[in-house]
């Protein structure tokens, strides 16, 4: 398992573009504990290896093992559905794609993003896990 920060919230970043982890890593990790993994079969082995998020943030389109398979992969599962996800992607109509998926997100921007936009709705989700316990 990673060195984890004691108290800090943990997030997993799953986005095939080197330059969104990078942004989102900078902008993140003074706040939270940054996983940052480029595919979603590299986040779903970091998953398996025992690691638990607080949030994911996950990109639709990537090669492979896309974000829509690894988003039903961690929804179906008894231990990994109650993480909440917030969709970051370039897809086009992604307001429509969202509403069509068979599982429920927190939040979903378009990329480009408003980084101060995103870090709020983290936070509100995150405060929304808090108070929920």
């Amino acid at each position: 398992m990673e060195n984890v920060s004691f108290g800090k919230k943990q997030i997993l970043i799953v986005d095939d573009e080197p330059s969104i982890l990078k942004l989102l890593n900078f902008i993140l990790s003074k706040q939270y504990v940054v996983h940052a993994k480029e595919s979603g079969y590299k986040a779903h082995l970091w998953l398996e290896e025992g690691n638990f998020p607080d949030i994911i943030i996950l990109d639709l389109h990537m090669p492979h093992f896309d974000g829509t398979s690894f988003l039903k992969s961690i929804k179906i599962s008894g231990y990994y559905r109650e993480i909440p996800v917030i969709i970051l992607s370039a897809a086009e109509d992604l307001d429509k794609i969202v509403a069509n998926l068979p599982f429920k997100v927190e939040a979903h921007f378009p990329k480009p993003f408003n980084p101060e936009s995103l870090k709020m709705e983290i936070a509100r989700v995150l405060a929304t896990l808090t108070t929920a316990i």
